[in-house]
C-alpha cells in the first residue's frame, strides 16, 4: 500500500498510454494519488483525471515558475474551484524557487494570497522550495508567530537537516521523491535518516526526477514503490514500515479516506 503523494499526469508526458500508466501504478500497490496544480488553467483538466480515477485527489494553486498566472481575481477562482469539489485536499503547488528565478518579490506576492486561502478554506499546502529555504521560512515563522501558518508538506525535499528541522518545527511534513535514491544526495539521504517517522512523505513529481534505475526517463506513480524503498533502506526499516507509514501520514496530512489508507 502506498501513496503517490505529489504527481502531475495531466502533463501531455502521458497523453498516448495514460490507462497502462494507471495499471501498473495499481500493480505497484499504489492507492491513492494527490495531483499537484501549478495555474488555474490545468484545473478543469485535472477533475477530470480525478473522474477518471477515483483514487485520484488533487489541488489548486500557482506554482512560484507560474507566477505570469496570478492576478487580481486568481485568488478567487482558486477559492471557488477548492469549494466546487471536495476531491480538492490541498492549496498549491505554490512557493519559492529562487534557482530558476530571481523574482522574489513577484513569487511572494503570489505565495502570500495562496497561503492566506489555505487557512480561510482549512486545507494543507503543498510548498515548493527551491533555493529559498530562508525566506520561506521566514515567512511561515511570521504567520505562525499570528496564528496563520497552514498546515503542509515540503514536496520534493531535497534540502539540509538543519532546515528541515526548521519545517519541521512549523508543524510541516516533509515529502521525498526520487531525489534520494541519487547517489549523490547525501543531504537528502540524511533527512531521510532523521526525520521523525509521524511527519514524512514519499512522492513521484512525475513527469520528474525519476528514481535510479530509471533516472533520466518519465517518471510515473508507480515508481514511489523504489522512493519508498531507498526511504526504507536509509531508515534501515522494512519497506512495508514505510509504505504504512508514509500512507498513513499522508491520508492524516490531507484528508484521505481510500480503502486500506
Amino acid at each position: 500500500m502506498l501513496v503517490d503523494s505529489h504527481c502531475h499526469i495531466v502533463f501531455r508526458d502521458f497523453n498516448d498510454d495514460l490507462e497502462a500508466v494507471a495499471a501498473r501504478w495499481r500493480q505497484a500497490g499504489v492507492k491513492a494519488l494527490v495531483h499537484a496544480c501549478v495555474q488555474p488553467a490545468e484545473i478543469p483538466a485535472i477533475r477530470a483525471l480525478a473522474d477518471r480515477f477515483p483514487e485520484l485527489r488533487y489541488s489548486v494553486g500557482v506554482h512560484p515558475l507560474d507566477t505570469q498566472h496570478w492576478a487580481a481575481e486568481t485568488q478567487q477562482d482558486l477559492r471557488d474551484a477548492a469549494r466546487a469539489d471536495s476531491r480538492v485536499v490541498a492549496i498549491g503547488e505554490l512557493g519559492l524557487d529562487l534557482f530558476r528565478q530571481t523574482n522574489l518579490e513577484q513569487q511572494l506576492a503570489a505565495l502570500r494570497p495562496q497561503l492566506d486561502l489555505a487557512v480561510e478554506l482549512d486545507l494543507p499546502v503543498i510548498i515548493h522550495c527551491r533555493d529559498a529555504a530562508q525566506p520561506m521560512l521566514a515567512e511561515l515563522r511570521q504567520r505562525a508567530e499570528a496564528g496563520r501558518c497552514p498546515r503542509g508538506v515540503m514536496h520534493c525535499w531535497g534540502g539540509t537537516p538543519e532546515e528541515m528541522g526548521g519545517f519541521l518545527e512549523l508543524g510541516l511534513y516533509i515529502s521525498f521523491s526520487g531525489v534520494v535514491t541519487f547517489a549523490k544526495a547525501e543531504a537528502t539521504h540524511a533527512c531521510a535518516r532523521q526525520v521523525p517517522a509521524h511527519r514524512y512523505l514519499v512522492e513521484t513529481d512525475c513527469p520528474f526526477l525519476a528514481p535510479v534505475p530509471r533516472r533520466g526517463k518519465r517518471n510515473e506513480p508507480a515508481y514511489v514503490a523504489a522512493v519508498a524503498a531507498r526511504v526504507a533502506e536509509l531508515r534501515g526499516e522494512p519497506l512495508a514500515v514505510v509504505a504504512r507509514t508514509s500512507s498513513a501520514n499522508a491520508a492524516r496530512l490531507f484528508g484521505l479516506h481510500f480503502d486500506n489508507v
